[in-house]
């Protein structure tokens, strides 16, 4: 089923969407998204079981490309749209292209290839996030602590936490669907596969210390899929490659648009 998802747009023009990835929100692109409302209107999402939109029992691309679909007629996004999404928001990105083509000007992926991702790399976040007790919980440092048995990096905590929020009766909780999320990893790491290929301009960007996108996705799985497509590698970069180096983001999206 098609669901409404929450969103927040600024500025004006040509729309450029943005999608966050696996445990994200829209706030995680804020900063880079108010420099790129000087030029477009910028609609940034919550995807489904995420941030503040709707919770559901399936998490598949199919029916996030839906959903997707679904804000595209309600905020009448025509097709000088420009779609961009980081990891998992990649991968739905890419599945909306293949199945919507013709909703969209160019395509922009962030640190994902369409290949199938083993997600045991995400089994100590996912540990860390269900060892959050709420019955006990009196403030975010607590929660802190919670996840720093499994999460060394502050950053990565600093992230997930995001996601924790104070309800109406004065007890935490996190924004995110866990329980479905967790039980539909393996789903998130699913192969991205078309019938036909996008054939408009599609840029991939990477980071230089990620092995998300490796250099045989860039010969093969993403020419197959996207034949009118650039990968660009942002050095000194990790998975979180527009939290790590916004500048060099900012300009490699900027020059792609634009030209």
């Amino acid at each position: 089923m098609m669901l409404p998802l929450h969103y927040r747009e600024m500025g004006q023009g040509r729309p450029l969407v943005i999608l966050h990835g696996l445990f994200g929100t829209l706030d995680n692109w804020q900063t880079l998204a108010r420099r790129w409302a000087e030029q477009f209107r910028v609609v940034m999402v919550d995807l489904r079981n995420h941030g503040r939109s709707p919770h559901a029992e399936e998490h598949t691309y199919a029916l996030m490309s839906q959903d997707l679909l679904g804000l595209f007629d309600q905020l009448q996004l025509g097709p000088d749209t420009t779609l961009m999404g980081h990891s998992m928001g990649g991968k739905v990105a890419m599945r909306f292209a293949l199945d919507h083509p013709t909703r969209l000007a160019k395509l922009i992926v962030v640190d994902i290839a369409p290949r199938y991702s083993d997600m045991e790399h995400q089994d100590d976040i996912v540990a860390a996030l269900n060892s959050v007790d709420f019955s006990q919980l009196q403030n975010r440092q607590q929660a802190d602590d919670a996840l720093a048995h499994y999460v060394r990096q502050p950053d990565v905590r600093q992230f997930l936490l995001k996601n924790l929020y104070r309800r109406e009766d004065n007890t935490f909780a996190w924004r995110i669907n866990l329980p479905v999320l967790t039980a539909q990893l393996a789903a998130i790491g699913q192969e991205i596969t078309g019938t036909q290929p996008f054939l408009k301009s599609t840029l991939f960007v990477r980071g230089g210390k990620s092995n998300y996108v490796t250099a045989e996705d860039k010969l093969y799985g993403i020419p197959a899929l996207f034949p009118n497509s650039q990968v660009e590698t942002v050095v000194d970069a990790g998975h979180w490659v527009h939290a790590e180096k916004p500048e060099e983001v900012f300009g490699l999206v900027s020059a792609f648009t634009a030209s």
